[in-house]
């Protein structure tokens, strides 16, 4: 959940420099993308049950890997370096491990 957070806050960063044209286009899918992964965890944390928080997760997922496709075509688009594209991409690979660590576990 925290570098979930962490990873929102960087790609605010990061897309705050995108051409203003993509304001209501990638700029907003990314950003949407990104806040929805530590939102699904946090309200999965805050059911009641087991399964619900699993789902949650998976929602969390989903997103991170919608994220990760934005971001490899936001460097296909010049509008990051390929820097800024691996390290966002190991960032996003880190969350998705733990997410699927703590579906794995015995909850």
């Amino acid at each position: 959940w925290l570098e979930a957070r962490r990873l929102s806050k960087d790609i605010y960063s990061v897309t705050a420099e995108f051409p203003k044209e993509e304001q209501f286009g990638l700029i907003n899918q990314m950003r949407r993308s990104a806040i929805s992964i530590p939102s699904n965890i946090a309200e999965g944390c805050g059911r009641n049950s087991t399964n619900e928080l699993k789902h949650f997760l998976t929602i969390s997922l989903g997103s991170s890997y919608e994220l990760e496709t934005q971001i490899i075509l936001s460097k296909e688009f010049e509008y990051i370096t390929n820097e800024q594209k691996e390290q966002t991409i190991n960032q996003i690979q880190e969350i998705q491990r733990m997410i699927m660590g703590l579906y794995k576990s015995n909850i």
